[in-house]
């Protein structure tokens, strides 16, 4: 049985968002590892699972894993670091067969994940806190460095925001980064985002863009921001609704790129 509380219980929301997608007629994603992981936990993850956030996290993890590969073509031997991995199995989608890459979070989550994933040669795991400033030790320098932090953000203070990126700066000497940014109005929503409010877990941080990055941490460039809109409004009607009437559509998480220089 695992016991998860807090923000860490918020890494099976998109675990039961991916299995359920996986098992739908004419998936978006394909994630079986999710499936199985839903299965031995034997859980009612229903209310880990309603629409809002299901088209989201479909969305973010599309975005993600096109994001990701089209670095990879660039850069193939690159060190990935997934912050904050939770159970995500990225690895298994975009693995060219030359990356190097570490999955980091807290000690009972990286607990939890060895019980499901097993080892693999080119695939390490850090057992610490993002906001350990020891945890770079533990990864491989290379040229290129690709750091994802998904779905992590908008549980921190705005001060460990910019610590999580300064470590990010003093350790890493060119550093691509993939990171989930939430709006100020919908980091104060937590108590009415649909999933989210049946957790302990509390949004704490959001910016209205990801050029805001740039004056919180020097040395960081915003190279691309796009809203989560853009791919949800492909799929249903209230999607398209939700990218597309005033007032709202500015709201929804998006992918920021940043470039990183020591």
């Amino acid at each position: 049985m695992i016991l998860l509380d807090g923000v860490q219980e918020t890494m099976l929301i998109p675990l039961a968002i991916k299995a359920s997608e996986t098992q739908r007629f004419n998936a978006r994603i394909q994630d079986k590892k999710a499936v199985e992981i839903i299965e031995k936990l034997g859980m009612d993850v229903s209310k880990y699972d309603k629409f809002m956030s299901h088209e989201g996290v479909v969305s973010r993890t599309i975005l993600f894993d096109e994001e990701l590969k089209k670095y990879l073509k660039k850069y193939p031997d690159a060190v990935c670091i997934s912050i904050g991995c939770g159970f995500d199995s990225r690895f298994s989608r975009v693995d060219n067969g030359k990356l190097v890459w570490y999955d980091l979070d807290f000690p009972d989550v990286i607990s939890a994940r060895k019980q499901f994933f097993a080892a693999q040669e080119r695939v390490h795991l850090i057992a610490e806190s993002a906001l350990e400033p020891n945890w770079p030790k533990e990864v491989e320098k290379r040229d290129k460095t690709i750091i994802l932090i998904e779905g992590m953000l908008m549980y921190l203070e705005e001060q460990e925001v910019k610590q999580l990126f300064q470590i990010i700066k003093e350790n890493f000497t060119d550093t691509i980064v993939l990171a989930e940014l939430m709006h100020p109005a919908a980091a104060k929503g937590s108590k009415h985002h649909d999933t989210v409010k049946h957790t302990n877990a509390t949004f704490k941080w959001g910016i209205k863009s990801g050029k805001e990055m740039e004056l919180l941490c020097h040395g960081v460039k915003l190279i691309d921001e796009k809203s989560f809109n853009c791919e949800m409004k492909k799929h249903s009607v209230r999607g398209w609704l939700f990218a597309t009437i005033p007032g709202i559509r500015n709201f929804n998480d998006r992918l920021a790129v940043f470039h990183i220089r020591k």
